[in-house]
Formats: structure tokens, sequence, C-alpha cells
């Protein structure tokens, strides 16, 4: 085994991406394709899901894990966490199931995580231009980031992007309890108070017209807002 083949294989023993997954079928099994092509190592939790993305994840090469109703993306991920440390997780990745993350971004931040000795690597879309969510919802998301930073005395870009690499360290000290989209400003609290050192790094979010047809486009944002609020 060559010097390059044995780190890439430590690469893909050590780390997990972790996938809520919630009435995905349509693109579940794309996204898995492409992300198996650098971690094989992917855990979906099928969160109450009532078209069959669960078994259509399995088929297409990712570990499953169940939750027989609906829970919400906090607790779906605090599965995932828990399912991959069992198993001996450096880092984990997390990674929306709905096609909107590149691997590419996930890789770059992986590797950026290791090279730079970061606990947390958060994406952020606000970093380059070559994302663009539209006027309305990047003023909704602005305005998160800008709440979010006051609540958690973070200076982050993108609070509530779904893409970051989390290292085992930071990561036993996670335990989120918000059910609904509160949970991406839980988690950058328990981060925060962790004390590890962390970095943001470009990614691109794609605004594909799947994710705009589900309405998830501004959607998701008006949601977090809401959360905010009201939390």
């Amino acid at each position: 085994m060559t010097s390059e083949s044995a780190a890439a294989a430590v690469f893909a023993a050590d780390t997990w991406v972790v996938i809520p997954l919630y009435n995905e079928a349509t693109v579940i099994a794309g996204v898995i394709r492409d992300l198996l092509a650098q971690f094989p190592n992917i855990v979906c939790i099928d969160d109450g899901s009532r078209d069959g993305s669960g078994d259509i994840a399995r088929q297409a090469g990712a570990r499953v894990v169940t939750h027989p109703i609906n829970l919400g993306q906090g607790a779906a991920l605090q599965t995932g966490f828990e399912y991959a440390l069992e198993r001996g997780a450096r880092y984990v990745v997390t990674f929306d199931a709905d096609g909107q993350h590149r691997v590419e971004d996930a890789v770059a931040m992986l590797e950026r995580s290791r090279s730079e000795d970061l606990a947390i690597v958060f994406g952020s879309r606000f970093l380059d231009d070559r994302t663009n969510p539209g006027f309305l919802k990047k003023v909704v998301l602005k305005t998160a980031v800008a709440v979010t930073n006051i609540t958690t005395r973070t200076r982050l870009t993108d609070a509530h992007n779904g893409l970051r690499v989390i290292r085992a360290d930071a990561l036993r000290q996670i335990k989120l309890r918000q059910d609904r989209m509160a949970h991406g400003t839980e988690i950058v609290v328990q981060l925060g108070r962790t004390g590890l050192p962390y970095a943001e790094h470009p990614v691109e979010v794609i605004y594909s017209e799947y994710s705009k047809a589900k309405g998830q486009s501004l959607l998701n944002s008006v949601n977090i807002l809401v959360d905010l609020i009201i939390r």
C-alpha cells in the first residue's frame, strides 16, 4: 500500500457522514452515491419518513437508523452522532439529504480540520459569491445569523448551514434537545461552550428546482427565525 492509499484508508476509516433523512426518496440515492466516492461510512437517520426514503438509502449503500415517528432534525442529528461515536468516529460530517451540499466542500472542510487542528468547521454560503439564495432568503438568513451571534456570543456568517465537520472531542459534548430548526442555534451554543478551536469555510449551497418545489428555499429560513424568537 502506497503512502497516499494508506492516508486515504485512514481518512475513510475514522470519518462518518451523518444525514438526517425525512421524505427525500426522489434524491437520497444520488446524494449517497456522490458521497460514497469519498466517504464509505454514511449513516442516514430515517426520521419517520413515509415515502420509503430509508429503504432507498439502504439500497444505495448507507447504514440506516430509523425513528418510528418524526422527531425533528435535531433528534436525528443526535442519534447520528451517538451512532458514529459508538463506531469509533474521529470526525463527523453533517450533510443534508436534499442535494443542496457539495461533496467537494465536505472533503475540503475535513482536510482543513485535520491540517489546522480545528475541532469544528462550519460551512458558510456567505464567504464567497458562489451561492445565490435570493434577496428575501438572504435577508432572513442574515437576520437569523445576527440573532444567533448575539445569543451564542459567536462570530459566524452562516450559523444555520447544515454542512459541518465536528471532531469527536467536540461531538461528545453535544446533547441536542431542540426538535425543530432551533437545533441549529443549539448546536452553535454547545460547540461554543467547548472552547475548542473552530473556523468557517466557504461552501456553495445549490438551490435546485427540487428544493424550490418543496418550498425549502424560504420556508426553512422563516422557520429558523420563528424558532429563534419563540425559543
